[in-house]
């Protein structure tokens, strides 16, 4: 995809998405361009990074839908004699739920790429996406179309740390990305154990904080004092508690592991990355 294209909007990608929050059902419809489709004919899209749902918020949905009827149609791309879902996966299943035979839709033409591309950029920026579908949707992004973070920020209308902090829950334990996906532990919570290196600890710092219900301070303090609790056993024969604790220091401000080797007069700074990315950011904080 050349580096015009790169830089469309989700909104220009959807086209008539603009106009959909309207109140009357039948207007809404006629202005958009949609035409009612049979559920039986729609198929879901693979690359649908929602792999959850809800189902008392989809029961919800539902109800409403019996009321109101699908305000908002679905996009969807003909394949083969039959309509494939790019953006309204969850609309589609809420209205199945709500006994609809048909559901207002809007045909696209779409490549294979934009389809992808449409379904993880419109699931990001719902708000009901939980962090770690987020993460792995940016993730899928940043490999399929080569993209850097900034056009990805860009594409999205987010900063480029959200990105960057969104990624590197993708590196913690699995245990503790799953109790994310499950929503035992927020995204903020999780964010503060980037830093802990050993896998058991996060895991036992993560089970902490949802069994006391501590706050993101809390957990980026405890975090903090463990640090400050370690430093001076790794410290070797010719660091001191001073030098440790610029250790944490510079951990914190760059939001990754540092390490220290050497003494006062002198030695070496081991600072960890984990992406091109990373490194342009962990440079651009160093040069603040």
């Amino acid at each position: 995809m050349d580096s015009k294209k790169t830089r469309r909007g989700l909104g220009e990608l959807l086209g008539a998405f603009d106009n959909y929050e309207l109140s009357n059902t039948s207007l809404n419809q006629e202005k958009s361009g949609a035409i009612e489709i049979d559920v039986s004919l729609l198929d879901n899209n693979k690359n649908q990074p929602r792999k959850n749902f809800d189902p008392t918020a989809l029961q919800e949905l539902a109800s409403s839908i019996k009321i109101h009827g699908v305000i908002q149609p679905i996009i969807v791309v003909k394949k083969d004699g039959r309509y494939l879902i790019v953006a309204g996966e969850r609309r589609f299943r809420a209205s199945k739920l709500a006994g609809l035979k048909k559901i207002p839709a809007i045909i696209k033409e779409y490549t294979n790429k934009e389809i992808k591309e449409i379904a993880l950029l419109e699931n990001i920026q719902r708000q009901d996406l939980n962090p770690i579908e987020c993460s792995r949707a940016m993730e899928e992004l940043l490999k399929s179309y080569n993209w850097t973070q900034d056009v990805l920020a860009e594409r999205l209308g987010k900063s480029r740390s959200a990105v960057t902090n969104s990624l590197r829950l993708l590196t913690l334990t699995p245990e503790v990305v799953a109790m994310v996906e499950d929503g035992k532990l927020s995204a903020g919570h999780a964010r503060s154990l980037v830093i802990v290196d050993d896998p058991e600890l996060q895991l036992k710092l993560a089970k902490i904080a949802t069994e006391r219900k501590l706050t993101v301070r809390d957990m980026e303090k405890a975090v903090a004092d463990l640090n400050k609790q370690k430093a001076p056993k790794k410290v070797l024969k010719n660091k001191t508690i001073e030098m440790a604790e610029v250790e944490r220091i510079m951990q914190k401000k760059l939001a990754t592991k540092v390490k220290i080797i050497g003494s006062e007069s002198r030695g070496r700074i081991c600072i960890d990355y984990y992406s091109k990315d990373d490194l342009e950011r962990i440079v651009l904080q160093l040069s603040k």
